[in-house]
């Protein structure tokens, strides 16, 4: 689901919701960053992470994205002709971490060796 910063009410809107989703057993899936990386490193996890394990404490499952940078769609700032259109990306995840355990740098820093080298 797409992130909502524009206002305080599109912001409770969305932690309503995927409160909600959680609590219905669905999986939910977020890039905790909250924004698209500039340079191709992972950005700091922001808070959000922190209150949807408040509201809603379910275990989380760390996920990498490997191969996204320098495609079409990153931010790579390498335009033009020589950006890869079609590009082989990888999800790699991780084992599960329980609520107790899942703070914000924890999880930046598996995320960081799921991905490992690859950009």
């Amino acid at each position: 689901m797409p992130g909502a910063r524009k206002t305080f009410t599109s912001n409770e809107k969305a932690f309503k919701r995927i409160a909600q989703y959680l609590k219905d057993g669905e999986l939910v899936c977020i890039f905790p960053e909250g924004k698209l990386t500039g340079d191709g490193e992972i950005n700091e996890f922001k808070s959000g992470l922190t209150r949807i394990l408040q509201e809603t404490p379910v275990p989380v499952i760390p996920l990498a994205l490997q191969g996204l940078w320098g495609s079409f769609f990153s931010r790579d700032p390498a335009k033009g002709l020589f950006r890869r259109f079609w590009s082989r990306v990888t999800l790699v995840a991780g084992s599960a971490v329980a609520v107790e355990v899942a703070e914000p740098a924890k999880l930046q820093a598996l995320v960081g060796e799921l991905r490992g080298t690859v950009r």
